[in-house]
């Protein structure tokens, strides 16, 4: 990788903010740079190679980021998310349960023997994608309020019991290594609590703010990087350890300052990359070598709407019931694991992938009455969330 390359990337990652300008669009802008990266590698023009190990660590660390603020954006310490906890729980759950009858009904059909690896697939929602389309939108609305539970739950769970689905043989090493990183992240989270009561945060966040230090971004980007380093140790995707340590921060209100400082280089750079590594990692040339992964790809993207397009007859707006199967992070970690661990099937990668990207589809077709609805049902109160310091 060269700084032309890197030159190329970030200009090509426009495409992303590009797509989501058109008022009323709510996009997110990973779509545009997923697309570019499909263009751009191993799909079709193979100008960007994915293999290459400086572009691929740099697309881990922007995974890490985009995890971590994804993670950042479940409204931990928004009353609205209690308000809506019971239903949006009790929503998630049913959803489980179908994606869990779904999941062994397609491994059966295509003969895979991944049941359990579909069902968390099925069931998964992705804060990382849904958060973005409700930028700007009113979170005070009933159908929102029993939403944001809902997704925090599936995305959470779907990210933890990943790791013990995709490889069985080894169910207690992933099950031991998701749990020591989710203990460093509760010892993180005493840890930040501590800095809080003790009013350090506060002094660390006015001498940093007096000398231009980003003593606090320093500081959570070494704990993010020391978590990864731990979870890639302990064989977990370094997703759990972005997400967890986002949650973290989130539940003791992430400074505002540090909010835009991590915005800033996630969405100005780490995640731009990720998203087009992404699409350049995806050979959907090996899709027309294996015909069956193609009805799986789409099977398990459609699979994912109906079972969260399902929780309507609940009374949840269907726009707002679907969206919430929008995923990215555990299907993209599924297909890495899978490969790495070598227990995936000829294609299944690809395929895992294509689920992604039919529901991906959908967030842009759902946007408008998504948005619609967001603003009808808000009450006109503020949306609140983590602390804005």
């Amino acid at each position: 990788m060269s700084f032309s390359v890197l030159a190329l990337l970030c200009l090509v990652a426009l495409a992303g903010p590009v797509l989501s300008l058109p008022r009323g669009s709510h996009l997110p802008v990973a779509i545009g740079e997923l697309a570019v990266g499909l263009v751009l590698g191993a799909t079709g023009l193979r100008v960007l190679h994915a293999a290459d190990p400086t572009f691929s660590f740099l697309a881990d660390v922007g995974f890490g980021l985009v995890m971590f603020v994804a993670g950042t954006h479940v409204p931990v310490r928004d009353p609205a998310l209690r308000t809506g906890l019971r239903v949006g729980v009790l929503r998630a759950v049913l959803v489980g349960v179908l994606a869990a009858v779904l999941g062994v009904g397609l491994a059966m059909a295509f003969g895979t023997g991944h049941a359990a690896l579909y069902a968390v697939v099925l069931a998964s929602s992705s804060a990382s994608m849904v958060m973005p389309a409700l930028n700007g939108l009113p979170l005070d609305g009933r159908a929102i309020v029993q939403m944001l539970p809902q997704v925090a739950l599936a995305d959470a769970a779907c990210i933890v019991l990943l790791p013990l689905v995709i490889d069985p043989a080894h169910v207690l090493r992933a099950g031991l290594g998701a749990l020591v990183v989710l203990v460093a992240a509760a010892a993180i989270l005493g840890f930040l609590f501590w800095l809080e009561r003790s009013g350090r945060r506060k002094a660390i966040h006015d001498l940093s703010q007096d000398r231009g230090l980003a003593v606090e971004l320093r500081l959570a980007l070494t704990l993010l990087f020391a978590l990864a380093a731990l979870a890639t140790s302990m064989h977990v995707s370094i997703m759990l350890a972005g997400f967890a340590l986002g949650l973290a921060y989130a539940a003791i209100g992430e400074p505002r300052r540090l909010a835009h400082q991590v915005f800033a280089l996630t969405e100005g750079l780490f995640s731009p990359i990720f998203f087009v590594w992404l699409g350049a990692s995806l050979n959907l040339r090996l899709l027309g070598a294996y015909p069956s992964a193609i009805g799986l790809g789409l099977a398990l993207g459609a699979g994912a709407l109906l079972v969260h397009a399902a929780m309507a007859l609940t009374g949840q707006p269907l726009p707002v019931a679907a969206i919430t199967a929008a995923q990215m992070g555990v299907p993209v970690a599924a297909a890495t694991l899978g490969t790495n661990l070598g227990v995936l099937r000829p294609g299944e990668d690809a395929a895992l992938l294509l689920s992604a990207i039919v529901t991906v589809v959908a967030i842009a077709a759902l946007s408008a009455p998504l948005a619609r609805i967001a603003t009808e049902g808000a009450t006109g109160a503020a949306p609140s969330g983590g602390a804005a310091r």
